[in-house]
């Protein structure tokens, strides 16, 4: 989530004004027995459509946080947070992430499988701040000391991972996104960093390869799902650039194969080490040049090692929604037949 602000004396006042605000989100994080807070990520968001900043006003903004605590019932947490005054619609409001990442994990028709983190409390406050009522909503789920998988694709930790190790990385992810298409839920921002990995200490990526287990992964961040039956078409594609499908820069709907396609820019992405679309941090129209990489641009060719994903990725990636993967259990078979490559 970036900072929609780019006036220099608007974002500075907005910096000051979360500075002023950390104080008072502790304190009623201590208020629900939180303890040991560590304030690791504030943004501002405006609530207006427009991209003018010269009508852009500190008013108009909330605010979102990434909080780690303790909790005398939970144990070690990560915090969601956000803070509105309730005078503006917001789109993407983290009563509606908590609600889906709920309805998830409550799916009968998911019997086995854990999709997500459980929800461990979610609390909607009115708070005084600068002589104004404020909405804060709170959201608590288990920190993972692993992070996501994007942990693992940097380029030093990305070197060391052997191609069984990648496999699994994938196989997994493919049975959480397929897991969540089941319970009739599309994600929206499939992407490595969307995706957590569980283990209880550094060792865990050598302890279970060694003993022949995959990583245990889960989805998290929820903001833009949407159930299958209610998925439209948006003005302007929400979603991370980089993975959103053609499609969805034409203007049509979400669907089973757009979270097929982020599937597929991330399974190149955990194979090589790289995206598989890219555009220069330069570019003064950055979603023009994303669009055009998306919709023009060729399916990349996979380096001789990895030469037996090439019809996965193609499929995955094919630039027609006819031309895709038709689910995520078509995709399970055809890596369940590379298993023993």
């Amino acid at each position: 989530m970036e900072n929609s602000a780019s006036n220099p004396s608007i974002t500075q006042a907005l910096q000051a004004q979360a500075m002023q605000l950390l104080p008072i989100i502790n304190q009623e994080l201590d208020a629900q027995y939180f303890r040991e807070i560590v304030n690791q990520r504030i943004a501002q968001q405006s609530t207006e459509q427009t991209q003018d900043v010269k009508t852009q006003h500190i008013e108009n903004t909330y605010f979102q946080g990434l909080t780690r605590a303790q909790h005398p019932q939970f144990g070690s947490v990560m915090i969601k947070w956000q803070l509105s005054d309730g005078t503006y619609p917001i789109a993407s409001d983290l009563t509606h992430e908590a609600d889906i990442l709920a309805a998830v994990n409550a799916s009968l028709k998911i019997t086995d499988n854990t999709i997500a983190p459980p929800l461990l409390a979610h609390h909607c406050l009115n708070v005084q701040i600068l002589e104004q009522l404020q909405h804060l909503v709170i959201v608590v789920t288990p920190y993972y000391s692993n992070g996501s998988l994007v942990s693992q694709l940097t380029a030093s930790k990305h070197l060391s991972l052997i191609a069984s190790q990648k496999h699994h990385f994938i196989t997994q992810a493919a049975c959480l996104i397929a897991n969540l298409h089941q319970a009739g839920w599309l994600h929206n921002d499939i992407k490595p960093s969307n995706i957590l990995i569980k283990g209880s200490d550094d060792k865990w990526l050598a302890d279970t390869m060694s003993n022949g287990l995959p990583p245990r992964l889960l989805l998290t961040d929820f903001a833009l799902a949407q159930r299958m039956t209610g998925a439209n078409s948006q003005p302007n594609p929400a979603g991370t650039p980089a993975y959103l499908a053609p499609e969805r820069w034409q203007g049509q709907s979400a669907t089973v194969q757009s979270d097929i396609y982020a599937f597929g820019v991330m399974m190149v992405e955990i194979l090589t080490g790289k995206r598989p679309f890219k555009v220069s941090a330069n570019s003064n129209e950055k979603s023009k040049a994303w669009a055009i990489q998306h919709c023009q641009q060729p399916i990349p060719t996979l380096p001789a090692e990895y030469s037996h994903y090439q019809y996965m990725v193609e499929k995955a990636l094919a630039k027609r929604v006819e031309r895709r993967y038709q689910e995520m259990d078509k995709i399970l078979i055809d890596l369940k037949l590379l298993d023993n490559h």
